[in-house]
């Protein structure tokens, strides 16, 4: 008797329970448990001894199904009748002690194949042994099965198909897999990523999990069956069924699945007719691929290629391999060109990659850059590392299933140099694959995330922050895409090449399918967020502006314009100025000099030191003495006499270098020996620490009264003015060195072991910031004490009091000094990105004009977003309809087919385009808001 929880607590603990399931449970375990046991016996059966099974049956029931739904107890031939149509369910039968399975197959069950259900086969053929192997999702089983034999009798195979079980060899089979086994280990690898040997293994256990009755091992049959059941599957669901040629007749990269939000004439927009292209608009029907490479998805050199073919053929996303490695082999011999930006490993190391045991090193690949979808004939192996030849052929080859695009942005992580003889190289490969590029636009850019790692033109040149058409896409989904492939690599690396091919193109598949069932909520959701940052960037944009001449906008807006139209002119996002160097006014200073010296009019007091190279080396000193402080502070309590012995030589080596600095000092500067004698009268006679030892330098002598010689003055004037910027630009470099690592760690960096590492290089990178921070304060007090003798008034402008809160990146927020990316970022930056490196007063400086153009380029790109995505919330919409009415007109009668087929392939048919049009009735009922938030956004005009 099962007695309830309710009856045994108190009313009121029990409704204090009720609303914590997890501890509700804990106190009911024990009746969950007894439940258990209960369905170890015979249930109600024990009391009751009649049979659940055919009508009138007074037979002793001892067998249950544990696959059927319920407990009801059979005998043995009703349960054999009840089971001709499920001859894969486990049975038990009642021993009298407890239930011991059994199978259908002991029990007498025959499984005849070639009739209707019901009609016996005038001949019947048992198969091998009188038994037959299949693999279901609850096990492997052991049936007996009867093939038809009769005159009008199709093969085993065909026979065992039409039972939906897929036979593993097309003669005398002995082994099949259920469709819903096959189905089933399809989506287990699409999600889990789980290999077919666990999957198999699975499915042992499940059969028997005390190692005493293992079933026969069908393992490589599995492998079999499933590879032939996926292609089969992707030919049927491109249509190839349908079409009089065959598979024979498909096409390279028929089988992709394409991205309906991407353009595609004729399937999302026409060129002339419903929907013509928008005056100005060329932008909004352009094509962004993203080309990258993935060195984990190796291949080690197991079978080849005669002995493992890819069934595919290059009719998916891989190419075909003939005329892939034809190209390769060509170019076996041509060593590639070195980088001419940063030393970018994919273009310096592409040669030399280690390759040993390795048939593939990697695959490289071309995606749709907006929505991450791979593109047809978009894949193929590397021999070596991410060489251009092999890059080349992927993009060409791809680019041959949208020739009729006229707007292309190319994204890779290289591009600074890929493009560079790109057409030149192009002329060296097969014509088929040739691209017009004179009669398009082509844009190359460089993924956000990699841009900070090129030199400060390629910056510039290939942002898609900064290029106009480029809306809110940063170029990084092939990185993304790799994330959800990587787990495969296991497998797949012990592969032949065939097999692999297959089974990339199978996930590759399912990504992208994926994908296309998700736009509905994907494309509302990136307008959503898009929405109020074009209101919030115009708005901000607007407020800049105001604060801006008229003369001046109008000058930058001719300029950015310009710039947008032809690439060639000008760049308005370059700075046009320099930073002043300690190393430009040393060089000065010396010129200065020389012609002294030519003129006969030497000012030096010393043979060997000038009065310049006297104030460059007192600066310099300052400096060690900094950074002797600095080691000093961080050598630990617990140093090793190395470490010491090191430390000593420095600091006795900067102490002899001081004494023989000050010696020469007393003769430019004489009042520095008394104002000495004084210090060291009023002092005890302990030796001074060397870090600690002034040396009065002319701005230092200025502010205790004293007479200075005005050249020193205005060496040191010069030198300190020079030292500031330096500082200044030293504290920006840095600044902008951290947020590029604090976003790689955030976004990239796992595990505590990867944090550590990260916190403490961005540590030091935090202490060469307040390094910079600390030298421009130095800087600036040794000008304010230099100002008033030498009479400068204006300094200040250029030189403001560098407060702790200014220290911070320009992409950081000014409340919260948060940081955040380019395209989301607010005006409002600390004037240290704004200094003016001495231009006039009437006149903004170079920062200003670039952080404007910034700030529109911000403004423009997400409006462009906005309107972009409506156009692909279009696009997707009009690909569904043309989808479906591509179905319906495959729905029509075949010749070459009998009656039961064309009725499949018009059913089947009819099926994909109701599924496409449910698809498209779901994304225009969840994009029925967008007018509305259109509407009430606050800036619905144009910038």
């Amino acid at each position: 008797m099962c007695i309830s929880l309710q009856v045994l607590l108190p009313v009121a603990n029990f409704l204090q329970l009720k609303d914590d399931p997890k501890k509700l449970w804990l106190l009911e375990r024990d009746i969950f448990l007894r439940e258990f046991i209960r369905l170890e016996s015979r249930g109600d059966t024990m009391l009751s001894q009649f049979c659940h099974g055919l009508h009138g049956c007074d037979n002793e029931p001892v067998y249950r199904c544990s696959d059927c739904e319920g407990l009801q107890m059979y005998c043995q031939s009703c349960v054999v009748a009840l089971h001709c149509a499920m001859p894969l369910h486990h049975v038990e039968v009642w021993t009298g002690e407890y239930f011991q399975r059994t199978s259908l197959r002991d029990l007498g069950l025959r499984m005849q194949l070639g009739h209707p259900p019901g009609v016996s086969c005038c001949n019947p053929v048992p198969a091998f042994d009188a038994e037959f192997t299949v693999l279901n999702t609850n096990g492997i089983h052991s049936v007996a099965l009867d093939f038809c034999n009769c005159e009008a009798a199709q093969t085993h195979a065909i026979q065992l198909l039409r039972a939906r079980w897929y036979p593993a060899t097309s003669t005398d089979p002995r082994t099949a897999a259920t469709f819903r086994l096959l189905d089933h280990f399809q989506m287990y690898t699409f999600e889990s990523k789980g290999s077919a040997f666990e999957y198999y293994q699975a499915l042992s256990r499940l059969t028997d999990n005390t190692g005493a009755k293992r079933p026969k091992d069908r393992y490589e049959s599995l492998l079999r069956i499933s590879r032939q059941y996926r292609h089969l599957i992707a030919l049927k669901r491109a249509g190839r069924a349908h079409d009089i040629s065959g598979i024979l007749g498909t096409e390279s990269g028929e089988l992709a699945v394409v991205c309906p939000a991407c353009p595609q004439p004729g399937k999302t927009f026409h060129h002339t007719g419903q929907t013509p292209l928008k005056k100005n608009s060329k932008w909004l029907y352009s094509l962004f691929v993203g080309i990258d490479a993935n060195f984990r998805m190796c291949r080690r050199n197991k079978s080849s290629e005669q002995a493992d073919p890819s069934f595919s053929q290059g009719w998916a996303y891989f190419v075909k391999d003939s005329g892939f490695k034809s190209v390769l082999d060509t170019h076996a011999g041509l060593t590639q060109e070195k980088s001419s930006c940063a030393s970018h490993n994919a273009v310096n190391l592409a040669d030399s990659k280690r390759v040993r045991g390795l048939a593939a090193t990697g695959i490289g690949a071309v995606v749709c850059a907006r929505h991450n979808f791979k593109r047809p004939s978009a894949v193929g192996d590397l021999q070596k590392g991410e060489r251009y030849v092999n890059m080349d052929y992927l993009f060409f080859s791809t680019m041959t299933h949208s020739s009729e695009i006229v707007v292309v942005n190319v994204s890779y992580d290289i591009a600074c140099q890929w493009n560079k003889h790109l057409w030149e190289r192009m002329s060296r490969y097969p014509s088929n694959i040739h691209l017009a590029h004179t009669s398009k636009t082509i844009t190359f850019l460089v993924p956000k995330f990699h841009l900070p790692a090129h030199v400060a033109p390629c910056q510039t040149k290939f942002s898609f922050n900064l290029i106009k058409g480029m809306a809110r896409t940063d170029g990084e989904v092939p990185k993304r895409g790799w994330s959800n492939i990587n787990p495969v690599a296991t497998s797949t690396r012990e592969m032949g090449p065939g097999s692999r091919r297959d089974a990339l193109d199978d996930h590759f598949g399912d990504w992208n399918w994926r994908k296309v069932s998700n736009f509905g909520v994907f494309l509302l959701q990136k307008l959503k967020d898009a929405i109020p940052q074009r209101d919030q960037h115009i708005s901000d944009l607007v407020d800049f502006e105001d604060a801006i001449p008229a003369e001046s906008l109008a000058t930058w807006r001719t300029m950015v314009e310009g710039w947008e139209t032809d690439r060639s002119n000008a760049n308005p996002f370059d700075s046009a100025s320099s930073p002043m160097t300690q190393a430009s006014v040393r060089l000065e200073l010396s010129q200065v000099e020389a012609n002294q010296l030519k003129r006969g009019l030497d000012m030096s007091l010393h043979s060997e030191v000038s009065p310049s190279v006297l104030i460059v080396v007192g600066i310099e000193l300052e400096t060690q003495q900094r950074r002797l402080v600095h080691e000093t502070s961080s050598i630990g309590a617990h140093a090793t006499e190395i470490q010491l012995s090191t430390l000593q030589q420095r600091t006795n080596t900067l102490r002899r270098r001081i004494e023989h600095w000050i010696k020469i000092q007393t003769l430019y500067m004489p009042c520095v020996a008394r104002l000495r004698e004084m210090i060291d009268a009023t002092s005890d006679n302990t030796e001074e620490d060397v870090h600690s030892i002034k040396l009065w330098m002319p701005s230092a002598i200025v502010t205790q009264s004293l007479s200075c010689d005005r050249n020193l003055l205005l060496i040191e004037w010069k030198l300190r003015r020079a030292q500031g910027h330096e500082a200044l630009h030293e504290l920006r470099q840095h600044l902008r060195l951290k947020r590029h690592l604090t976003g790689f760690k955030k976004d990239w960096i796992t595990g505590q072991r990867g944090h550590t590492r990260s916190r403490g290089i961005i540590d030091t990178v935090q202490k060469k910031i307040d390094a910079a921070a600390t030298k421009y304060r130095i800087a600036w007090a040794s000008l304010s004490a230099l100002a008033e003798p030498l009479l400068e008034i204006e300094w200040k402008a250029e030189f403001p009091v560098l407060e702790k809160e200014d220290v911070r990146g320009m992409m950081e927020d000014q409340a919260a000094g948060e940081s955040i990316s380019e395209g989301r970022r607010l005006v409002s930056i600390s004037w240290i990105w704004k200094q003016r490196y001495g231009a006039r007063e009437e006149e903004l400086s170079d920062a200003m004009r670039i952080e404007w153009c910034k700030a529109r380029a911000r403004a423009h790109r997400w409006s462009e977003e906005v309107e972009l995505l409506q156009e692909e919330m279009r696009r997707v919409l009009t690909f569904f309809d043309w989808h479906a009415a591509w179905w319906v007109e495959r729905a029509t009668s075949k010749t070459w087919l009998g009656p039961i087929e064309n009725e499949g392939t018009v059913a089947y048919a009819h099926r994909q385009a109701a599924i496409r049009r449910m698809m498209r009735d779901h994304c225009s009922s969840i994009w029925s808001v967008v007018p509305g938030l259109i509407a009430q956004s606050s800036c619905n005009t144009a910038i």
